[in-house]
């Protein structure tokens, strides 16, 4: 997969700290998948997450299941 195409994004919670992972959202009706790569290294590797597999992990983070910072 090229990091070229997708159209990336951060979380709207992102204070540009450089310290953000951003993800395709765009490619998961296309391909069944959701891109995310560390935005401080754009042309480094991504990693490849089954949409509904990033969705519950969405849905875990909303609910407060992985804690605080």
């Amino acid at each position: 997969m090229t990091t070229e195409y997708p159209h990336w994004a951060k979380s709207s919670y992102s204070n540009n700290g450089g310290a953000c992972v951003e993800w395709a959202p765009s490619n998961a009706y296309a391909t069944g998948t959701v891109p995310v790569r560390d935005s401080k290294h754009p042309s480094g590797p991504v990693l490849t997450v089954p949409a509904n597999a990033f969705a519950s992990f969405v849905a875990g983070v909303k609910a407060g299941e992985f804690g605080t910072v």
